[in-house]
């Protein structure tokens, strides 16, 4: 299941984002989204955990609880919309 992190602390760490979630169970993939100029967090990120149950165990226990002093937000991620094309009329 992928899920969503949100309301990151800046100064977090994929470490610690990683030993925070492991304890519910294996972690397929994590991806902390950063500024591609300034490599500095931008609050949000991406956690894939293979086993749903485990998933659904870690979303429960994590949303809404305190990370270096802010309220973070952990949810299933939804699914990415395609994106729409537009093609140019040709008269």
């Amino acid at each position: 299941m992928n899920i969503y992190l949100g309301q990151l602390p800046q100064s977090v760490t994929e470490e610690e984002l990683m030993v925070m979630f492991s304890e519910f169970g294996e972690i397929a993939s994590l991806n902390l989204v950063k500024d591609r100029f300034s490599g500095q967090s931008k609050g949000f990120g991406f956690l894939d955990m293979p086993n749903n149950s485990e998933a659904d165990k870690a979303i429960k226990a994590l949303n809404k609880s305190t990370l270096k002093g802010s309220e973070i937000k952990v949810n299933q991620a939804e699914q990415r919309r395609p994106k729409k094309t537009f093609r140019k009329k040709s008269y």
